[in-house]
């Protein structure tokens, strides 16, 4: 049976909607932003369904509306994209392994893993200044604190949680997820 594109973008609007509603159910981690939440799993689950490009453009529309509507925080406006539509439209690089039997959970690590390069890329770029803050707290006389590795552990102390947490999750939804498509 060929699905619609009346179903896609239904699920696509469901998926957005439920992620948003889940942003809301949140754990802070980092002082400057960053939480654990199940956020990504709907987005995953529709990118896994529909594919890289579907995957994208519901992150990008999610991500965009996480930033309005849940309590988004930027210094700049580069940073409301990096942070929020880029990184959460990363997470459609789930739709990269599409429909492929009992690999949703891998497809939320490469969404994950994608999300997080985004996050490090922004840490990079936009909060490099935070890296000598953050070695002057931590007791480091470093004279040029290493932004990279800054960026890498600050964006790792929420992503990794998160990362486990969708995996967990999206093993557990294999066979609900297959059963959609019989409907």
């Amino acid at each position: 049976m060929k699905k619609s594109s009346t179903r896609m973008l239904a699920e696509g609007g469901v998926s957005i909607a439920l992620a948003l509603v889940l942003s809301y159910l949140k754990i802070p981690v980092a002082s400057l932003g960053g939480s654990i939440d199940f956020v990504m799993v709907p987005l995953i689950v529709f990118a896994y369904r529909w594919g890289l490009w579907q995957g994208l453009l519901a992150g990008l529309a999610f991500g965009t509306l996480k930033f309005f509507l849940a309590g988004g925080a930027a210094v700049n406006w580069q940073s409301m994209l990096l942070d929020y539509s880029v990184a959460y439209a990363f997470v459609g690089f789930a739709g990269l392994i599409r429909k492929k039997k009992n690999l949703l959970p891998v497809s939320a690590l490469i969404g994950c893993f994608a999300r997080y390069l985004v996050h490090v890329a922004s840490g990079v770029t936009i909060y490099k200044d935070y890296a000598e803050s953050a070695a002057d707290f931590f007791g480091l006389s470093v004279a040029t604190p290493n932004v990279i590795l800054y960026s890498l552990v600050y964006n790792a102390a929420y992503m990794l949680p998160n990362t486990i947490i969708a995996i967990v999750v999206c093993a557990i939804l294999i066979k609900p997820v297959e059963l959609l498509d019989r409907f």
